[in-house]
């Protein structure tokens, strides 16, 4: 009996990994805390697990001189319950990956052309810091803030991997200074003086 019941398990736990072989995103769903919901198999085509929007160069002209181009599970439902995403970031000259974190991710970072000065904060202090030339690759643990910044005297390319199909990105400027936090306050929890609060604030479209 219990022989048999073992076989019944094993077959049942086979049977559901078959049939749980890729969750496509619904994106015409809500998506939840776990990701989308997933497109009927009959409904999945090849289409689903080709991305085709990192090829072109996307637009630097922005404060940063930086931009992500995501190929995430909105973007790209194939990953949708794999864990996983990639992204394409471009550099111009001085651009600048300002200060962030991915709470709920870890990043690997491969440059593809230029060079690149990296590093992240540990939960001690500790500054972690490097530059980064084509062919090179440097891991962000999940949650420590980082940083990127174009040296070179050039563009810069690089293609990121997250350990996860959605990573939220969190920048610590815009989180201080875009915002409506009155200018007490932020005096009273950073050590900046007023003047320097108020520039911050114009600088990133922050208020009050």
């Amino acid at each position: 009996m219990m022989f048999l019941l073992i076989i019944f398990t094993l077959a049942f736990l086979f049977s559901s990994c078959n049939a749980l072989d890729f969750c496509v995103g619904d994106l015409s769903a809500p998506q939840g805390p776990a990701g989308y919901s997933c497109k009927k198999t009959e409904k999945v085509t090849v289409k689903d697990f080709v991305f085709s929007g990192l090829r072109a160069a996307g637009n630097t002209s922005n404060l940063s001189k930086v931009t992500i181009m995501p190929a995430f599970s909105t973007q790209f439902p194939g990953v949708n319950g794999l864990g996983i995403s990639v992204a394409r970031v471009d550099f111009s000259v001085n651009g600048r990956g300002l200060m962030h974190t991915h709470p709920e991710a870890a990043e690997v970072l491969l440059v593809i052309q230029g060079t690149l000065c990296a590093g992240f904060v540990s939960s001690t202090n500790k500054i972690y810091l490097t530059s980064l030339h084509e062919g090179d690759v440097m891991v962000f643990p999940q949650g420590l803030m980082h940083f990127l910044i174009n040296v070179g005297k050039s563009s810069a390319l690089a293609f990121t991997s997250y350990t996860s199909t959605s990573p939220s990105i969190y920048f610590m400027d815009y989180a201080w200074f875009a915002n409506d936090m009155s200018t007490d306050i932020l005096q009273k929890t950073t050590f900046l003086d007023h003047d320097q609060i108020k520039k911050l604030k114009g600088v990133f479209g922050g208020t009050n």
